[in-house]
């Protein structure tokens, strides 16, 4: 029973968007705002690991302009080879799959990164991008990692 459950959360959690670990954090200003630095590997291409800079706004910066529960949609991107490659099961549609997602704010905002495959030019694209319920977010950025033996 044990190893059965053990199997189905492990075969749920390859399911499942990365999850990204916390690498760094810089001091912005005294109001206690931050730019964090996570790193992610992508769950279905082995070898590529992924980092996201973000900005999260401090107290101090929240008890001043009042609005308690969000933060900026700003974030950046870069991935790079980290191992050798080894596709999985990816999606190779030109809408392409999410491979991290976390909120933003309670409700309104999740910071989401979408792999795409350009096959022509054997490479594959990670979008990092604001995902709004409202009005959306036009703020992304992009990274690209060739495949230069990779199937």
């Amino acid at each position: 029973m044990i190893r059965t459950t053990v199997a189905t959360l492990f075969s749920l959690g390859m399911l499942l968007p990365a999850h990204a670990e916390d690498v760094g954090n810089v001091d912005v200003d005294w109001l206690g705002n931050d730019i964090i630095i996570e790193a992610f590997d992508d769950p279905k291409v082995a070898g590529v690991t992924c980092h996201v800079a973000y900005f999260e706004r401090g107290l101090i910066d929240r008890l001043q302009k009042g609005n308690w529960f969000e933060d900026p949609s700003n974030s950046s991107i870069a991935c790079r080879q980290t191992g050798p490659i080894e596709i999985g099961d990816i999606d190779r549609s030109r809408d392409g799959e999410a491979v991290f997602s976390e909120r933003r704010s309670i409700v309104w905002k999740s910071l989401k990164v979408t792999r795409i495959y350009d096959e022509p030019r054997r490479t594959l694209i990670y979008v990092a991008h604001a995902r709004e319920v409202q009005d959306g977010s036009a703020k992304m950025s992009l990274s690209t990692v060739p495949l230069y033996s990779a199937p």
